[in-house]
Parts: structure tokens; sequence; C-alpha cells
């Protein structure tokens, strides 16, 4: 590893390029992880979402520094398994194990989002009649380590059809998490302060889940739109904040009028 560290040539501008662009793509793939991981800690109390925050980015980074350095079983991932004989056309349809690791993820991500949905919707409280107690710790470090599993699957896969290097995926991976790790209090707190962009970051993971399944099927959908619309959805409802922030005043107004 330190020979192979050693023998790059860090003077050439491709292999820069190289590395800015992986660590940008593993910052944008990270963002599914980190909407989850706070989502998810926000069940803890307050004194232990940041430590749940923590160790779930870290999970991620060790994750996905250990399939980097199995990248031959990585790749192996993508031959079949066993075959299954499509019903409509007849035809048959190789399952590989990565197919098995994205439909299980995105199954798990789709029922956890719905679920969390339905709980918001019902309201826990009154439905319950009490206040729901927190979740446990390791309960939801377990949540983070599937999710960051197939995360980690989805990132470095997509990695090796960028880069050949795996020093240059390992460098990336390690910047793009200390990056997150520093702006993930803030997002987490800008997601739980407003329960409409909640509800907004819980649809998302639904659709990314459902993409999940799509490419379990070998049907590929292409991040850029799925994530044209997440940005496109988050400045709509960024917009509607706005707008309801300036409305509250004069609404104060209106109230204390009559």
């Amino acid at each position: 590893m330190i020979e192979a560290f050693n023998s790059i040539d860090w003077t050439s501008l491709d292999l820069w390029i190289s590395l800015l662009t992986l660590t940008f793509m593993e910052i944008v793939l990270g963002i599914d992880n980190i909407i989850f991981i706070s989502i998810v800690a926000g069940k803890l109390p307050a004194s232990e979402q940041g430590r749940a925050r923590t160790i779930g980015l870290m999970l991620a980074l060790v994750f996905r520094i250990l399939l980097l350095l199995s990248i031959s079983w990585i790749v192996s991932l993508k031959d079949p398994l066993f075959s299954v004989v499509l019903p409509w056309n007849g035809e048959d349809f190789g399952v590989t194990g990565r197919d098995l690791i994205l439909l299980g993820g995105g199954l798990f991500l789709i029922a956890k989002s719905t679920t969390e949905i339905h709980h918001k919707l019902e309201g826990e409280e009154e439905h319950t009649g009490a206040i729901k107690a927190p979740q446990s710790l390791v309960k939801v470090i377990v949540q983070i380590i599937l999710v960051d599993i197939v995360f980690s699957f989805d990132s470095i896969l997509t990695a090796v059809g960028l880069v050949d290097n795996v020093i240059i995926m390992i460098v990336a991976v390690i910047i793009s998490m200390g990056i997150m790790l520093a702006f993930a209090k803030y997002i987490a707190d800008f997601v739980n302060k407003h329960p409409t962009i909640k509800m907004l970051a819980l649809s998302f993971l639904i659709m990314i889940g459902f993409m999940l399944v799509l490419e379990s099927l070998h049907t590929h959908v292409p991040k850029g739109y799925i994530y044209f619309a997440m940005f496109f959805s988050l400045l709509v409802e960024m917009l509607n904040m706005r707008l309801r922030k300036k409305s509250e005043p004069v609404q104060l107004r209106d109230s204390t009028l009559d």
C-alpha cells in the first residue's frame, strides 16, 4: 500500500482532476446517507444524536475503504449467482450479488421512510396517547450500518467506472467523509427543525429506494435526473418557507386587530 502511494505522480494534472471529480461524486452520493442518518438519529435523545451521526459516517468511511481494498470481490458481484425465468417473456434473468444487495437496501429504505411518513401524518403522541420512548443508540446504529452497506456498494461501483487507482479512491473517500462530517450537524438540525423539509427528505429516500429496486432489476436510472428532482423540490420548498415566514407577521397583525 505504501509503495503504491509513493508510486503515484502527485504532480499530474489528470490525477488531480480525477481526485476532485471523484470527491465531488462521493459528496453528492453521500447526501442520501446524511439524510437517512439525520432522520434516524433524530429518534435519539438530543445528547446522543451527534454521537450517532459521527459513528454512522465513520462506519461508512470504514466500509468504503474496506470495500475498495476488496475491489476484485466488488467487481465479481456483477457476475450472476443464479438465473430466474421471467414469466412475461420467458427470458433468463441473471441475479447477481449486487442485485440482491440493492434490492434489499431499496426495500428497506422504502419501508423505513413510509413508516416514518405514516407516523408523522398520524401523529405519534396523539395516536399512542403518550410520548414515544426514544430509540436506543444500538438500534439506530444497526439501521445506519445496513444503509451504509448499500450506499457504500453503490458508491464504490460508481467510483470504479471513473478511476482505476485504488489509492485515489481512498483519498477521495476520506476527503468527502471529512467534509460531510463537518456539515452533518447543520444538515441534521435544518432537517429536524423544519417538518416540511423532513417530509421532503423522507420522500427523497422513498424515491432513492425505488431507484435501487429498479437498479436491482437491471433498469438503469440516470442519477442526474434524481438529484435534479431533489434539488428542484428543495428549491421550491425553500421558497415556500420564505413566503410563510413573510406572511406570519401579516397574519399576526390581522389577528391582533380582530
